[in-house]
C-alpha cells in the first residue's frame, strides 16, 4: 500500500489532526518516540510567545496497539491550549463575523477573548492571495490554516517514519547552516552521530559553538528592531541502500521528490541537492564523483549529495533548504486594507523572531517521510517481517554484482 498522510486543523482551532496510512504491522512504536520530536520543533533560540502556551504531544485515537502498529490508518491529534482564548473566534457553529463595531459591544457584555475580523493582508504571507482565491472577507480563514503550526503534525508523521528508517540502520539528521549573515564557515568533517549531538545541545541547533553565539547576537539585534530573521539548514542521511527512487519518470525521481516536500514547508523558498548551485559555477571535472572499487562500490566525494539519475548512489543524502524570515514583523509593513482599500500597516499576529532551528526539525520529518514512503514502494510489504526479508534478498543481489 502506498504510504500517504493529510493533515487537518487550524492554528487557534481545538486541535490538528492526521490520518497516517501505509505503515506496514509490527512496527515497534512508543508515544515517547514522537513526543520526543515535537519538543525538538518546539525548541530553539528567537521563538515566539505560542512556544510558551503549547507543549505539544501526541493523541494516537487509531492503528497502534501494544506499542505495535496494526496496518490499518494510524490517527494522531495534537490539542492546541490555546484554543481556551480563541474559543468564541473559532467556534465552528459561532458567529465569527466581527467588526470592529461588534467587538466593543461584546466587550460591553463581558464576552471575552472576541477578536476582529482581519481584513490587512501581511506582505509575505498567504493572507491576500488565499483571500482573493476563497472569497473570504476574514483573512483569518486563511491565517489559521497556512500558519505553520500545521507543521507539528508533519513532525508526529516523521517520527513514526524515522522509527521505521530505524530498522534498516537509515538516519536522518538536520542542522543549522545559517542565521541571518551569519554563516558556519567551517566544512563539516564528522560522523552523522557526532553531527546529531552538538546540534541537539545547541539553542540554534548549530555544531559550532562560536557561529551559534554569532547567530544569538544577530537574533537579538533583529528582534529589538521588530523585524525577523530567514536562514539555511541543512539534512543528512546515512545507510541508504543504491536504487531508492527512479530515473524512469519524472515523479518518481527521488531528489524531485524531497525536494518538492522540503518546499512545502512553510517559509521555504529554496532547496539544493548537494552542490546544488555551487555544480553551475564549476568544470564537470569538479563536479561530478569519480567511481571506485573494493568488494564494493564506493566515491571518494559526494558533489551530487548521494543521488543520480533520481536514484540514491549509496553517499549520504545531502540536503540544503533556505527560509525567508517569518511575515510577521512588530514594525509591520504597509499593506492595503482588504474591504476599504485605504492604506494601512499590517496586521501582527504573535511570530517568532526566527524559526529556522524548528525549521530544521520539520525538514527532517518530512524527508524521512519521502525516504520511507520510497522504501515501501521498493520493498513493500504488508508487515515489518515482510519488508525486511525482501531488502535483505535485494542487498545479497546487489553484493553478488
Amino acid at each position: 500500500m502506498k504510504m500517504r498522510y493529510l493533515t487537518a486543523g487550524e492554528s487557534h482551532g481545538k486541535a490538528i489532526t492526521t490520518i497516517l496510512e501505509g505503515i506496514p504491522a509490527n512496527l515497534e512504536i512508543s508515544k515517547e518516540d514522537i513526543d520526543r520530536e515535537l519538543a525538538r520543533r518546539q525548541g530553539g533560540y528567537g521563538r515566539g510567545g505560542r512556544m510558551k502556551i503549547e507543549t505539544d504531544q501526541a493523541n494516537v485515537l487509531s492503528g497502534i496497539r501494544g506499542g505495535k502498529t496494526l496496518g490499518s490508518p494510524i490517527t494522531l491529534q495534537i490539542e492546541n491550549r490555546d484554543w481556551i482564548n480563541w474559543e468564541e473566534v473559532m467556534d465552528p457553529f459561532g458567529d465569527s463575523g466581527y467588526s470592529q463595531e461588534e467587538l466593543v459591544i461584546k466587550k460591553e457584555t463581558k464576552i471575552k477573548h472576541v477578536k476582529p475580523k482581519v481584513t490587512k493582508p501581511r506582505p509575505g504571507h498567504a493572507d491576500l492571495a488565499g483571500s482573493l482565491k476563497y472569497n473570504h472577507e476574514d483573512i483569518r480563514n486563511i491565517l489559521e490554516r497556512a500558519s505553520a503550526r500545521e507543521t507539528a503534525m508533519r513532525v508526529a508523521v516523521g517520527a513514526i517514519a524515522k522509527t521505521f528508517l530505524k530498522n534498516f540502520g537509515i538516519e536522518v539528521a538536520g542542522h543549522v547552516l545559517q542565521v541571518g549573515t551569519v554563516a558556519l564557515d567551517k566544512k563539516l568533517d564528522m560522523e552523522l552521530e557526532e553531527l546529531k549531538v552538538k546540534s541537539e545541545g545547541s539553542p540554534l541547533r548549530c555544531v559550532d559553538e562560536e557561529t551559534t553565539k554569532e547567530m544569538i547576537k544577530e537574533i537579538d539585534r533583529c528582534k529589538e528592531a521588530g523585524d525577523s530573521l530567514g536562514g539555511i539548514f541543512e539534512i543528512r542521511t546515512t545507510n541508504l541502500p543504491v536504487g531508492l527512487g527512479s530515473h524512469v519518470q519524472w515523479d518518481r525521481k527521488l531528489d524531485a521528490r524531497l525536494t518538492m516536500a522540503l518546499m512545502s514547508i512553510q517559509a521555504i523558498k529554496g532547496v539544493e541537492v548537494g552542490l546544488g548551485m555551487e555544480a553551475g559555477k564549476r568544470w564537470g571535472s569538479k563536479v561530478h564523483d569519480e567511481i571506485f572499487y573494493d568488494d564494493k562500490f564506493y566515491r571518494t566525494t559526494n558533489n551530487a549529495g548521494g543521488i543520480e539519475g533520481g536514484m540514491t548512489n549509496g553517499e549520504p543524502i545531502i540536503l540544503r533548504a533556505a527560509m525567508k524570515p517569518i511575515p510577521t514583523l512588530y514594525q509591520p509593513l504597509s499593506s492595503v486594507d482588504l474591504e476599504t482599500k485605504e492604506k494601512f500597516k499590517a496586521s501582527v499576529e504573535r511570530s517568532d523572531v526566527t524559526a529556522v532551528p524548528a525549521a530544521s526539525v520539520v525538514g527532517e520529518a518530512v524527508v524521512a517521510f519521502e525516504l520511507a514512503k520510497t522504501f515501501l514502494e521498493k520493498f513493500g510489504g504488508d508487515s515489518m517481517e515482510e519488508i525486511k526479508a525482501n531488502y535483505e534478498n535485494y542487498l545479497a543481489m546487489v553484493k553478488e554484482r
